[in-house]
């Protein structure tokens, strides 16, 4: 057992003999993430607005986080087992199932989609990494390039595609549902979400496209000699990583980062924004939000580049955070 168990800590999550077209992968994995974020992110948007009654769709979204947090707990492992690929084609099925579950929003269909949701979005950015690393050290290996460049290189090509979706899918948003009566027309959210599934399936296919990067049976099929060892293995997994400092420093700015975020997509949309603009100015107030969150990324990936410390601008961002925050809340107030 403790063979089987040092062979599973020594295994790497991204493994040696690697496919070739490393670069067409990834224009692939980018254009496959374009298409199935695109419509998500706009969904995800007017979750709030749309589907209003009983809190449906804000509740909708809590329960597809809280999922996404705790089966991120076993994502690695899962990555691990299927293989990158296999792990980001199941995790496009959560997106696609929430996405129809907005066709007939009710508690019954949008519960269920949603805590399905939050395992496949733990699986499919594991995956996302794993896979984009493992091309990048293997285009570096062939061309006998800089690996960090490479890394560089190729993470710069998919976030930028990956930070437009939220311009075009709130650009469909905004087509789409301006001539509709809040959205309840045929040409209003049964329209947007029947193109935002089209968008999902077409992503959802490209993945499949993706050439394999894992050998069948190398660092990728944890030991499961008895129920004990792989429950022994599971913890390891799972309590490892509270052991490094730079983690449990690290929480408290993933805690900001995803109340911020909640803010932006429930409060700020059905608060702010659909009062001052209707339900169609959403995605164009959103769509201005992710072309800005896309500029403003570029510049700040510039400026960050030369410094030995990101303490300087991760303070200077939430300093400026919280003066809209502020500016934001003496507005609500006066009105």
């Amino acid at each position: 057992m403790e063979s089987a168990d040092s062979r599973e800590e020594e295994a790497p999550l991204v493994v040696g003999e690697l496919p070739k077209n490393h670069a067409r992968d990834v224009h692939v994995l980018s254009f496959a993430f374009l298409f199935i974020f695109l419509a998500y992110g706009a969904a995800q948007n007017l979750e709030s607005t749309v589907n209003t009654e009983h809190d449906l769709g804000t509740t909708s979204m809590g329960i597809l986080y809280l999922s996404f947090t705790l089966f991120s707990i076993v994502a690695s492992p899962m990555v691990r087992m299927l293989g990158s690929k296999r792990a980001l084609v199941l995790g496009t099925t959560g997106y696609w199932l929430f996405i129809a579950s907005n066709l007939k929003p009710s508690w019954y269909t949008m519960m269920p989609a949603s805590l399905y949701l939050g395992f496949a979005a733990s699986i499919i950015w594991v995956g996302q990494g794993t896979y984009l690393t493992s091309a990048a050290r293997s285009h570096a290996k062939d061309c006998h390039l800089h690996e960090g460049t490479v890394i560089g290189n190729f993470n710069g090509e998919f976030w930028g595609m990956f930070a437009s979706t939220q311009v075009i899918g709130n650009l469909i948003s905004l087509v789409l549902l301006k001539n509709g009566e809040e959205g309840k027309s045929t040409t209003g959210t049964t329209l947007l979400f029947s193109v935002f599934l089209g968008s999902m399936t077409l992503g959802t296919i490209l993945m499949c496209f993706l050439n394999r990067r894992d050998i069948k049976g190398e660092g990728l099929n944890m030991p499961y000699d008895s129920f004990s060892s792989s429950v022994v293995s599971l913890l390891k997994y799972v309590i490892s990583p509270l052991c490094d400092k730079r983690m449990l420093l690290i929480i408290p700015l993933l805690a900001y980062s995803g109340l911020q975020q909640a803010f932006v997509w429930a409060e700020f949309t059905k608060h702010i924004v659909k009062p001052a603009l209707g339900e169609s100015g959403v995605g164009g107030a959103m769509a201005a939000y992710g072309a800005s969150d896309a500029i403003c990324s570029w510049f700040a990936g510039r400026f960050t580049s030369g410094l030995s410390s990101i303490t300087f601008i991760v303070s200077g961002g939430a300093v400026l955070q919280m003066v809209v925050l502020l500016w934001l809340s003496a507005e609500i107030q006066l009105d």
